[in-house]
């Protein structure tokens, strides 16, 4: 069988497996990577590797094994000087090896964004011990939101509301580290209106934004995301502005999800991911290319449409309650009578918190979207069989 291109996946979540389906729709044979065996994307791609991605010899001895026309990250806890070797001879890391470095750590995307490029942000500082902690939360004042600089999915993330809550906080973060790092970032709290995930597709024909995407998360983790979300002509523009000018800086092509805080029509900075994002599961329903056709296209040098529409729709995460290896679902008929749509991810073990599937549903207006997609993920029960 002929294929148009061959990509190496590095990490297969549920974000990976949606990006499975649309490379595979464009004739892309595809190797699945990740820490542990029968990943959602696992289950879909073409053939499967399991090591660890900080692992630079494992990493190395991957890529020149199969000889990929891409090298397509999903997670952030890669060893990104090895991509940067890898791209230096040649192969092609997307969007850019230099844009998984910077986005790989907090710390380094938000100086970029804040001195070097001039974006607003809140006021900041990083922390490598507690007392550090402690006068880091001195600058922002309270409440402050403490996370560490790599994490993934909003793990290890506390807002503290005085002193007192600093230490718990610390340990907090630094139980859900990824990498080798230990440091955090303190971060003042934001009291803004709400926040958005601006996707951004940087292409062979330019930039292209999606829809604004609204969501809401819970212990630093994305419950339910909506698009599109009510913004004024003027909170667009200067999210669209800064979005160019961050994705510009970092570079080659694929999908960006940019986040931002809304206050009236200031915006405010939070983050970036060089990937398909997580509250842009809502694309699944919401847009006639989801976020994941439109970074597989971007990746394979393919047209993206200058413009992008959505309907009112809404998704709404199924989570797991505790820890489980034998796992089953029901009422999913239940769930999908009022129009919704169900995609469980089929992974192979679940713990308090986990996403294990989402529930989508489109209608008149966003609102009515939260509610049916809400109602549907109520009635997905999980049952664990030991």
């Amino acid at each position: 069988m002929a294929y148009t291109v061959t990509i190496l996946l590095l990490g297969s979540g549920e974000l990976g497996r949606e990006f499975v389906i649309s490379a595979k729709r464009l004739g892309a044979y595809v190797i699945a990577c990740d820490a542990y065996d029968a990943a959602p994307a696992m289950q879909l791609a073409d053939t499967r590797e399991v090591f660890s991605m900080l692992d630079g010899e494992a990493l190395r001895a991957v890529v020149e094994k199969h000889r990929p026309d891409y090298i397509v990250p999903e997670i952030e806890a890669i060893r990104t000087e090895v991509l940067a070797e890898l791209e230096a001879e040649d192969f092609r890391v997307v969007p850019a090896a230099r844009a998984t470095q910077m986005t790989m750590n907090r710390d380094a995307i938000r100086d970029l964004a804040a001195n070097e490029l001039g974006l607003v942000t809140s006021r900041y500082r990083y922390a490598k011990n507690l007392e550090e902690v402690c006068a880091a939360a001195q600058h922002t004042g309270f409440p402050c939101v403490i996370k560490p600089v790599m994490s993934s999915s909003g793990k290890g993330q506390t807002t503290v509301l005085e002193t007192s809550g600093l230490e718990a906080a610390w340990d907090y973060a630094c139980a859900n580290m990824r990498g080798d790092r230990q440091r955090v970032i303190v971060e003042q709290f934001v009291d803004f209106d709400y926040e958005i995930t601006l996707l951004t597709v940087r292409h062979k024909g330019g930039i292209t934004f999606c829809p604004p995407i609204g969501h809401r998360q819970e212990r630093g983790d994305y419950q339910e995301s909506w698009q599109p979300t009510p913004m004024s002509d003027a909170a667009i523009a200067k999210a669209q502005e800064m979005a160019r000018k961050v994705v510009d800086d970092l570079g080659g092509y694929g999908l960006f999800g940019v986040e931002f805080f809304v206050r009236g029509d200031e915006v405010i900075f939070s983050e970036l991911s060089p990937r398909p994002h997580d509250t842009g599961m809502v694309t699944l329903v919401s847009q006639n290319l989801t976020e994941f056709d439109l970074h597989a296209r971007a990746v394979m040098g393919l047209p993206v449409p200058d413009e992008l529409r959505a309907r009112p729709s809404a998704s709404a995460v199924i989570l797991a309650e505790r820890d489980s290896c034998k796992l089953s679902y029901e009422g999913l008929a239940e769930a999908m009578a009022d129009g919704a749509d169900i995609r469980i991810f089929a992974k192979p073990d679940s713990r308090p918190y986990r996403r294990m599937g989402v529930a989508l549903a489109t209608a008149g207006n966003t609102d009515e979207a939260r509610r049916k997609a809400r109602d549907a993920a109520h009635k997905v029960r999980i049952l664990y069989g030991d």
